[in-house]
């Protein structure tokens, strides 16, 4: 009887395992292999990527906006936002009648794309990969990005419409000519290998090297350096900025993970998670290094440094935030820290003044940024490195300076004196941004 039962359970036994030995063998042949997307698929997720990340990063208007409001003292809160959507708008216009055709309108290895107004061209959809429009949308918010950094530097002693006059040509003629020398294949991506994936340089760069000009032509703010001592002029609403600053972080997901340009394949689809990880990481590092750094060397936490911070950390990592391990981009966060903490009172030694620490986030954070690629980036060298960003400093520099100075000696770029001690809020718009609360 025992016999018969052990006889009976290794059949059973043995059943089962063939069992499920074919069930394992049905499943593994019923499951589908992953097909490749279509055609009309790639299309409206490349489309659909430019779109999304376009609006993300127009918010990041918002962000430059509160962030300068919040730095500003109040008597000229009004007028910065005045300007910042000034900025975004006459830039809309300016990529659309010069900007557009000039970046990528240029020859392969040439200097100077074709000056002509832009218009969608949806003849042939599927060789472009998406719609026209999306792409031209999506790099017009990138230059308002660039021009908006400029604002901040130069904010509570500059004219209103002279500082319009050189965004137009800012947005219109000189970000265009250097970006088509990388983004539209000009000299520098064809001769130097120069590699910039979302704009270390060609965008927040370019924006720093114009508001360092900009900055060298206007001059301080009345009292800021007098008496052989810097005189602080604190700004008129710290949570404001932190919003910014805030509203800055979530854009620069669409700025970073837009600029893979295709979502259609799962690889695109990896590779723009990735993207926001290096790109979340580096603006970590950098909150936490501007903290640690100004506890140690002030002995208190500087607010106003660490939110640079942030944003010197996601600077740096836009120059490559698809290639570094998530170690390397905290590193190169770091590094923003690091520069944005020192940087500030470098500039105030140079008695040059910047409103709400641009140069150090922007220009020097986009330097350091685009000089490290070649850590994750086999493709680029170091020299190629070297020589666009110098290339870029110069040509940006240089015009910009060209262009303050024809401003100042023509229409002057500086309020009078007693202007700037009332508020360009009065004097410019006739208003106040906080009308029931005293000015300062």
């Amino acid at each position: 009887m025992i016999k018969n039962n052990r006889w009976a359970a290794a059949l059973a036994a043995g059943a089962i395992a063939a069992a499920l030995a074919a069930g394992q063998a049905a499943a593994q042949e019923a499951a589908p292999e992953i097909q490749p997307a279509s055609e009309t698929a790639r299309f409206a997720f490349n489309t659909l990527l430019f779109l999304v990340a376009g609006m993300v990063v127009m918010f990041m208007a918002a962000g430059f906006c509160m962030l300068e409001a919040g730095l500003v003292r109040s008597k000229n809160a009004a007028t910065i936002c005045l300007k910042n959507i000034a900025i975004y708008s006459v830039a809309g216009i300016m990529v659309w009648l010069l900007g557009y055709n000039l970046i990528y309108g240029v020859e392969e290895g040439g200097l100077l794309g074709r000056f002509a107004v832009w218009g969608a061209d949806d003849s042939n959809p599927m060789e472009a990969g998406y719609a026209a429009s999306s792409d031209w949308y999506f790099q017009m918010v990138f230059v308002a990005t660039a021009a908006s950094i400029v604002s901040g530097t130069l904010a509570e002693r500059i004219k209103l419409w002279p500082f319009l006059i050189f965004v137009a040509v800012l947005t219109g003629i000189i970000y265009p000519i250097q970006a088509s020398w990388e983004w539209g294949g000009g000299f520098l991506d064809a001769r130097f290998g120069f590699a910039d994936f979302a704009g270390s340089t060609l965008v927040h760069s370019t924006g720093g090297w114009a508001a360092l000009a900009g900055a060298i032509v206007l001059g301080s703010r009345t009292g800021k350096y007098e008496g052989g001592r810097v005189n602080a002029m604190p700004g008129s609403n710290l949570p404001l900025a932190t919003l910014g600053t805030f509203i800055l972080w979530l854009g620069w997901f669409g700025f970073n993970g837009g600029s893979q340009l295709a979502f259609g394949t799962i690889d695109d689809a990896i590779s723009v998670a990735k993207i926001f990880v290096n790109t979340n990481m580096a603006a970590c590092a950098g909150v936490v290094t501007a903290m640690a750094l100004t506890q140690f060397i002030y002995k208190k936490v500087d607010l106003t440094v660490v939110l640079n911070g942030a944003i010197g950390g996601l600077v740096s990592i836009t120059a490559e935030p698809l290639a570094p391990a998530i170690w390397l981009a905290v590193l190169i966060g770091f590094g923003g820290g690091v520069i944005v903490t020192v940087a500030v009172p470098v500039l105030d030694r140079l008695k040059i003044d910047d409103v709400v620490g641009a140069i150090p986030a922007h220009l020097l954070c986009g330097i350091w940024g685009t000089l490290v690629v070649p850590l994750s980036n086999k493709d680029a060298s170091f020299l190629g490195q070297f020589v666009g960003v110098a290339m870029i400093g110069a040509f940006v520099f240089g015009l910009s300076l060209l262009v303050w100075f024809a401003l100042k000696y023509s229409v002057g770029v500086r309020v009078k004196p007693d202007h700037e001690l009332a508020g360009l809020d009065q004097v410019e718009l006739g208003l106040e941004a906080y009308p029931e609360f005293p000015r300062g």
